[in-house]
């Protein structure tokens, strides 16, 4: 996706009421894409009208994702419910804002709330703070399997918004590290670090840094992370390498949609969010965009369909569903 700033300021009653208005938009087209080869359990599920429901979303972002999430938690919670998913994760940017709303709006549409973060990674150190070196992090699924894990993922981020501030709020190893227990890892969207480096061509590096991120976790803890997104045509071949790096290392490669909002005809208000954020608008050619209308809650037939080359990744989505179990107790 295509992230430049830019700097004029459009009027906020201006761009509250396009938001209000602009979910009745047309949705635009997806465009077409690509097949892929192959990966790596099976695990038979039925949704709400019989067929086979292989998929949970793992990497969701709601409106408490500030100025980037539009998706509110009851309607991702009863939309997944409406297609057949007996849960869903939340995985705000860089923070837990939403969880207790969370907690309370997949009890109330009768689906398993998965509680995790997208943390911001430092590239090198928690506290460096070099404009030219330390200003773009990388990005990170963490999930809580237990209580334990819920409180070190707790932990993570109030660390990384009390000392490791430097534009976001950010975490580093060293700091994963020492609260590690009880969280399951993806290894992230196009912005995480192993992808990155597969991005730039770095493939010992990747390896390196798979190695070390399943030393910490273990190889059922640790999952390499597959999106595909019509905008960014370059993921069909970062994810073949990704694919061949989790065999190299006898991991688990596990299907993503980087959802931003609920239902697809969502995707004009996103991007009116997205230039109210930048202080923007949408006549900018350098603004902010994601590039296409399919960050929404797909259903598992959709997630199948999108990643028909990888249909053990989707099936393994349950795989990391059934080690979450965190009760909040109320």
């Amino acid at each position: 996706m295509v992230r430049k700033r830019a700097h004029r300021r459009a009027p906020l009653d201006l761009w509250l009421g396009l938001l209000t208005r602009a979910e009745r938009a047309p949705p635009g087209p997806l465009g077409s894409i690509p097949c892929l080869a192959g990966v790596c359990g099976l695990v038979d599920r039925r949704d709400a009208e019989g067929a086979v429901s292989s998929f949970v979303h793992l990497h969701v972002h709601s409106e408490f994702s500030l100025l980037d999430g539009l998706a509110r938690l009851p309607d991702l919670c009863r939309r997944a419910k409406e297609l057949g998913m007996e849960a869903l994760a939340l995985t705000d940017h860089g923070s837990m804002y939403g969880a207790i709303k969370f907690h309370h709006a997949a009890q109330s549409a009768g689906i398993k709330p998965i509680f995790g973060c997208e943390v911001y990674q430092a590239r090198r150190r928690l506290h460096q703070r070099d404009a030219k070196l330390d200003a773009r992090s990388y990005h990170l699924v963490l999930l809580a399997a237990d209580m334990t894990g819920y409180h070190n993922l707790l932990k993570l981020v109030t660390t990384a918004h009390m000392e490791g501030f430097y534009y976001r709020p950010r975490i580093d190893q060293e700091l994963l590290a020492e609260h590690s227990e009880g969280l399951i890892c993806l290894s992230g969207c196009i912005s995480g670090q192993v992808a990155s480096l597969v991005r730039e061509g770095q493939l010992d590096q990747a390896r390196r840094t798979i190695g070390w991120f399943k030393d910490l976790f273990g190889p059922d803890r640790y999952f390499i992370e597959l999106q595909r997104h019509a905008g960014v045509p370059e993921l069909d071949q970062i994810n073949v390498q990704l694919v061949e790096l989790a065999r190299e290392a006898g991991l688990r490669c596990v299907a993503t949609n980087d959802v931003h909002y609920t239902l697809r005809e969502n995707a004009f208000a996103q991007e009116l969010l997205l230039a109210l954020q930048t202080n923007t608008t949408l006549a900018d050619p350098n603004r902010m965009r994601m590039g296409s209308d399919d960050y929404y809650l797909m259903s598992p037939e959709e997630m199948r369909q999108v990643m028909a080359d990888y249909p053990e990744a989707v099936e393994n989505t349950l795989l990391v569903a059934e080690q979450c179990d965190v009760d909040l107790g109320f």
